[in-house]
C-alpha cells in the first residue's frame, strides 16, 4: 500500500491504527509511506515511513500537503468531542464538519497510487441516535442528534456518501461506540469510566462509577475497532449500500457484567473495588442502551468483540 493518510492519529483509536498498519500493512501488503496529522506529536516518528504533519486539519494547505504525490487510503478520526463541541461550537464546526468537507473537497482529481479512486474511511458516532432511543436500534432506525457533535457527524456521513457518488472517493462511515480501554484519566471524557474501570481493577485500585450496576451500554475493545476500520478500507466498495455508512456491531453489557468479567481475570476481591454512584444524567447518556441490531454490518464482515473475555483482553492488549 502506497500512501496512507490518517487525521486524529495522536488518539487512541489513532495510535492503535498506527501500531496495526506499521507492523502488518493493509489487507497483507505493507505500507510504503503514512502521513500522520493531528494538532501536536507527544515523539518524532520512530519508523523512515512515517511522515507528521502538526497542526490542524482545518488548514487547506496542511490538507494539500498531506495528499501530495497521491493517496490511497484516509482514515479521518480527528474530532472535537462532544462535550467540547458543545462549548465551542465554532471550533466543533471547523473540525467536525467543516474540515471533513474540507478533507472529501481535496480529494477531487487526487488518485490512488495504481490509479482508482483513493479509499476515505470516516469515523462517525453512535451519538447520531441522540438521548431518546427506540427500545431496539437497528439500521433502519432514524438518526436523532441531540447534540452538535452528532449533528456534524451525521452530516459527515452524507458528505461522504455524496463524495463517492461524485466519484471523488470511495467512502465509507462508521459509527463507533464506546471504544475501551482508553488509558489515563480520559481528559475529561464524561465517559471515561467505561475504561477506567478495567485499568483501576487491573491494578487493584478502588473507583467510583457515574451509573448503576445494570446500567447497559455498548461496548467493544480498540481491537476490534481498529479491525473494523481496516476491513471498510479494503471491502469491495460494490458491497457497499447507497448510504455508505455502518453502524459497528456492539456488545451489550451492563456494567455489573464487565465488573464481574474482570474480577474472574484479576481477582475476586475486585468486585468489591467498585461504588456506585449513578448520576442521571450520565446514566441516560451512556448507561441505558437498548438491543441493538446489525445484520448489514456483519454481513459485510463488521464484527464485535465475540465475547466479553476476548473485549477484556483486546481492549487491554492495545
Amino acid at each position: 500500500m502506497n500512501h496512507i493518510v490518517i487525521t486524529g492519529s495522536e488518539g487512541f483509536v489513532g495510535q492503535a491504527l498506527v501500531r496495526r498498519l506499521l507492523a502488518h500493512g493493509l489487507n497483507g501488503r505493507p505500507v510504503q509511506r503514512l502521513t500522520l496529522m493531528d494538532v501536536g506529536f507527544a515523539t518524532p516518528p520512530a519508523d523512515p515511513r512515517v511522515r507528521q504533519l502538526p497542526g490542524s486539519i482545518a488548514d487547506a494547505a496542511l490538507r494539500r500537503q498531506a495528499y501530495e504525490g497521491g493517496v490511497d487510503v484516509v482514515f479521518h478520526l480527528a474530532s472535537i468531542p462532544g462535550g467540547a463541541a458543545e462549548k465551542n461550537y465554532a471550533l466543533g464546526r471547523s473540525i467536525n464538519l467543516d474540515a471533513t468537507l474540507g478533507l472529501l473537497e481535496d480529494l477531487r482529481g487526487v488518485r490512488a497510487a495504481e490509479g482508482g479512486l483513493p479509499r476515505f474511511v470516516f469515523a462517525s458516532t453512535v451519538a447520531v441516535y441522540g438521548e431518546h432511543l427506540p427500545p431496539v436500534v437497528d439500521e433502519q432506525t432514524l438518526p436523532n442528534p441531540g447534540l452538535s457533535y452528532g449533528a456534524h457527524k451525521l452530516a459527515g456521513e452524507y458528505l461522504v456518501a455524496d463524495a463517492s457518488r461524485l466519484g471523488w472517493v470511495q467512502g465509507c462511515s462508521l459509527r463507533l461506540p464506546g471504544v475501551v480501554a482508553r488509558p489515563g484519566d480520559g481528559a475529561g471524557l464524561i465517559s471515561a469510566f467505561m475504561s477506567q474501570i478495567f485499568w483501576r481493577l487491573a491494578a487493584g485500585e478502588p473507583i467510583t462509577v457515574p451509573v448503576s450496576a445494570q446500567g447497559v451500554a455498548w461496548w467493544i475493545s480498540v481491537g476490534a475497532c481498529v479491525d473494523n476500520l481496516l476491513h471498510a478500507a479494503t471491502v469491495d466498495p460494490a458491497r457497499l449500500a447507497p448510504r455508505r455508512s455502518y453502524q459497528m456491531p456492539v456488545l451489550r453489557l451492563t456494567m455489573d457484567e464487565v465488573v464481574q468479567g474482570l474480577a474472574r481475570r484479576f481477582g475476586a476481591d475486585r468486585a468489591a473495588l467498585v461504588q456506585y454512584a449513578p448520576d442521571p444524567k450520565v446514566e441516560r447518556l451512556f448507561a441505558a442502551y437498548p438491543p441493538l441490531r446489525t445484520p448489514e454490518a456483519e454481513a459485510l464482515g463488521l464484527r464485535h468483540d465475540g465475547d466479553l473475555d476476548t473485549l477484556i483482553t483486546r481492549a487491554m492488549a492495545d
